[in-house]
């Protein structure tokens, strides 16, 4: 069945319809709502301090070349407050497929009621594209030369922008992090291939929270991703903060899977979560489910009067 499968992915890596059609929902998280940064410019510097995040998801553990995710992002206000700037980078494999992206990002603030700001975002960078099919093409080609050295790059710039409504308790945010379609490949590079396409990616996210008396706070967000050529897909969670300290939540993913997350407040600065979903398709007897851990950190040289701990 294992070699059944490694052919089975190979067919799809020639015919460049796996990237294809799992780039289309790049970057893919369930803590979703504690890095929106990666999703929507506008984010950045909406939480009024210094914030570093660090994130690596691990998909259908288990299962060989599975996709795996890294993803680090910084963001914070400058002058006024007004305004944040912030920077984040992706690091995201698949197989023989490698796409690293590194976006800046801007935004401006401004209240649009006593307690609701809004904040216009743009962002702008580059994806550095490498897929290398050697290893793949060798073992199909039972070892002709013609199949050993098979490496294409591609370096594509992009740019996106974003909209966030936000206030203590809700936020709700609009957003196409990918504008461009660069085409991948078609130079014609390696023949055997199709082009494949970034596709433009929509988001729409929200969210909002409310008490359940002194200790409990209730947590419902949900995301949607639309691109131009594959199926609606979104995420609906539901999520328990303890004392302030804790959350405990559950994911649905309708179609495709479900899942649980865990997240601590270790101090006023730092926090730790860990996200675990599990597919709903064929391939849940062949892996382990997907893993995800998230820490971030706040750099409150201020020492101001910060909300704590974070809702979103």
């Amino acid at each position: 069945m294992i070699k059944y499968l490694k052919y089975t992915l190979v067919t799809l890596f020639l015919s460049g319809f796996f990237y294809s059609a799992r780039g289309q929902y790049d970057p893919l998280y369930t803590q979703y709502m504690f890095n929106p940064l990666a999703l929507n410019p506008a984010y950045a510097g909406t939480n009024g301090v210094l914030n570093a995040m660090i994130m690596s998801r691990h998909q259908w553990v288990g299962f060989e070349d599975a996709p795996s995710t890294q993803t680090f992002s910084i963001h914070t206000p400058v002058a006024s407050k007004n305004i944040g700037t912030g920077l984040s980078i992706v690091h995201d494999k698949i197989g023989p497929v490698t796409n690293t992206n590194a976006f800046f990002d801007y935004s401006f603030q401004f209240y649009v009621s006593e307690r609701v700001k809004l904040s216009l975002g743009l962002k702008a960078g580059f994806s550095h594209f490498q897929r290398d099919l050697s290893k793949y093409l060798s073992e199909v080609g039972a070892g002709d030369p013609a199949y050993s050295d098979v490496v294409e790059t591609k370096l594509l710039p992009n740019f996106g922008f974003g909209a966030y409504f936000y206030s203590e308790r809700f936020y709700a945010g609009l957003s196409m992090p990918r504008l461009l379609e660069n085409k991948i490949g078609e130079d014609g590079t390696l023949t055997t291939m199709q082009a494949p396409t970034e596709s433009r990616l929509y988001l729409m996210m929200a969210g909002f929270v409310f008490p359940l008396g002194n200790d409990f706070m209730l947590k419902p967000s949900f995301i949607f991703r639309a691109t131009n050529s594959a199926p609606l897909s979104y995420d609906i969670n539901l999520s328990l903060l303890i004392r302030q300290r804790f959350w405990i939540g559950g994911m649905a993913r309708p179609g495709y899977g479900f899942g649980a997350l865990l997240q601590y407040q270790i101090s006023p600065q730092i926090r730790a979560g860990y996200a675990f979903d599990m597919s709903t398709n064929k391939l849940m007897t062949h892996q382990n489910g997907t893993h995800e851990i998230m820490v971030s950190y706040e750099f409150n040289f201020r020492k101001e009067n910060i909300q704590n701990p974070r809702y979103f």
